[in-house]
């Protein structure tokens, strides 16, 4: 359950980026410098380059066919959202499904079998982790569970801020796409050679998704309930109804591809009664918004212990262009019909002009019945002696999760307007045009589709072509500056706690195995860049090359 960012089209070279990294002075650098080329690479060089920088990640870095996010160059320690071992992979973005998707695009563009090999690779490894009743977790420990067991009780159990990762609910999660990116990886795979196992394991994944929606039409965040976690005191959030992360768009979107693939009667009325949800939990005026999870009652909760119970300006701003988004493909004025009030209701929560920095303009949190804003703080070093609260002073904010938010309300009302204006004829034909593509092929490249990717990204680049080629190293990476780092797993937090101002930092003591950005870097490999440069060197190839 990652803090959101803005979605970025990958078509542009926008796919953000988590690196993380162990702080090693010896290894403090830059990327080694080179002379920008100008010359463009001719399509048989991007064909190279692509080739030898995908054998290395096959041949040198994957793990069961599988991928973590980033490494040291000599594979002494590696991560995924957090330190992973050397028998893990990650299924959260950007981990294996991302590069899966990633080779599948290669392979349209190529034709080269490297490329699906190594995308069935990918998926299969993912299929070895596929929970018993569907779905998956945000890893896969190929040591077996008294390997998983150790992770938990050590680098989990002390990730501070990390709170999904401090208990093992032994079920799968939707959150942070890492189970909606990979059914659709294994809807890819089912389409291109009808393989009866790729053909299975997507019907597994739609029954997974049905049997776990609610009859209200809303999806928890884990499933099935199991082991259930009082985390800190409060009650487990995991069964609730959920936005956050958008796991009821990712879910809907997932049954309208495998719709157009296996036609599963099911489906339809599933997705129908997913967007109902949505209807369902806007809260009434005056503060006609949603919270980040909902009680199955209906009403906004609190998850995490810094998700206050709460009504939540983004995800509200989110649901909105879902609402849009289903009039638009359906006709049906209810879903548009109390978007005026939530755009008023964002409104009058908006922060005065002097008190805006970087354009976040927006309280994240709301209090319910005040319509106040709540600020998250923290106070103690580590998961053992620290707590999160929260009140109405915006000083002094938790610096791992964003108070405020960028909200570009009169873009949303623009895009309201334009769509309550269509007289019927249009909406018709719109609606027609849409459910024209209810049923036929997926869409060849996925890349550009995938957005949300974790908390900790970088900037991605503008480098040219010839200088994504020419960065590509004598091993076959691209060498990245590894930005962000963890504490290594030393013993447990303690109750004392320790000197030092953590109420800001995305880290705590040195107990505290949360990442945090490094002030250098470090030179490693990282999948994210390696997706990065390949989506460039693909879109060259498919631009003409």
């Amino acid at each position: 359950m990652s803090m959101r960012f803005s979605r970025m089209a990958i078509q542009a070279i926008a796919l953000p980026l988590l690196t993380l990294a162990c702080c090693m002075p010896a290894a403090h650098a830059q990327a080694p410098a080179t002379q920008a080329p100008s010359a463009q690479p001719d399509a048989a060089t991007i064909r190279a380059t692509m080739q030898r920088a995908t054998r290395f990640m096959t041949d040198k870095v994957a793990t069961h066919g599988g991928y973590v996010w980033s490494y040291l160059p000599d594979m002494s320690r590696r991560w995924g959202e957090l330190e992973a071992t050397p028998t893990m992979i990650w299924v959260q973005p950007p981990g294996t499904a991302t590069m899966g998707h990633l080779f599948l695009d290669a392979w349209h563009a190529t034709g080269e079998a490297q490329y699906y090999d190594a995308a069935a690779a990918a998926t299969d490894a993912l299929l070895q982790g596929e929970k018993p009743k569907g779905g998956w977790h945000y890893f896969i420990d190929f040591a077996g569970p008294e390997a998983t067991a150790k992770w938990y009780a050590t680098i989990g159990r002390n990730a501070w801020r990390m709170e999904e990762f401090q208990h093992d609910w032994g079920n799968a999660t939707f959150d942070d796409m890492g189970t909606g990116e990979t059914m659709q990886l294994i809807l890819r795979m089912a389409e291109i050679n009808k393989d009866p196992r790729y053909l299975a394991a997507a019907r597994r994944s739609v029954d997974f998704v049905l049997k776990s929606q609610y009859d209200n039409g809303g999806w928890p965040q884990r499933w099935p309930q199991q082991n259930p976690y009082v985390h800190h005191g409060m009650a487990d959030y995991t069964g609730y109804i959920t936005f956050n992360d958008d796991v009821a768009r990712q879910n809907i979107e997932f049954l309208r591809l495998a719709y157009k693939l296996l036609g599963d009667k099911r489906i339809p009325g599933a997705i129908a009664r997913g967007m109902d949800i949505y209807v369902k939990t806007q809260q009434p005026p005056p503060q006609a918004g949603w919270g980040l999870q909902h009680t199955l009652d209906l009403k906004p909760a609190a998850a995490r212990t810094y998700e206050p119970k709460a009504l939540v300006t983004h995800t509200t701003a989110d649901n909105v262009r879902a609402l849009l988004a289903f009039y638009r493909q359906t006709g049906e004025r209810r879903f548009i019909a109390r978007v005026p009030e939530a755009l008023d209701w964002l409104a009058s929560v908006q922060l005065p002009a002097d008190k805006v920095k970087d354009g976040r303009a927006f309280p994240t949190y709301i209090e319910i019945g005040t319509n106040r804003a709540l600020t998250v703080h923290r106070r103690g070093s580590n998961v053992v002696n620290g707590e999160y609260y929260f009140d109405h002073d915006p000083s002094n904010p938790i610096g791992h999760y964003g108070q405020t938010r960028k909200i570009n309300l009169a873009g949303l009302r623009k895009e309201y307007q334009k769509l309550a204006a269509m007289d019927a004829a249009q909406v018709k034909r719109q609606v027609a045009a849409l459910q024209a593509d209810a049923r036929g092929p997926l869409p060849k490249y996925f890349m550009e589709r995938i957005g949300e990717v974790s908390d900790l990204n970088l900037d991605a680049s503008d480098k040219s072509l010839a200088e994504r080629v020419a960065g590509l190293n004598a091993q076959g990476y691209w060498p990245t500056p590894l930005f962000a780092t963890s504490h290594p797993y030393g013993g447990d937090g303690s109750k004392e706690v320790q000197p030092g101002d953590f109420a800001t930092t995305r880290v705590g003591d040195a107990t505290d195995t949360s990442p945090y950005l490094a002030k250098e870097a470090v030179i490693g490999i990282s999948t994210g860049t390696y997706i990065e440069n390949m989506v460039a060197l693909i879109g060259a190839l498919r631009g003409g090359y």
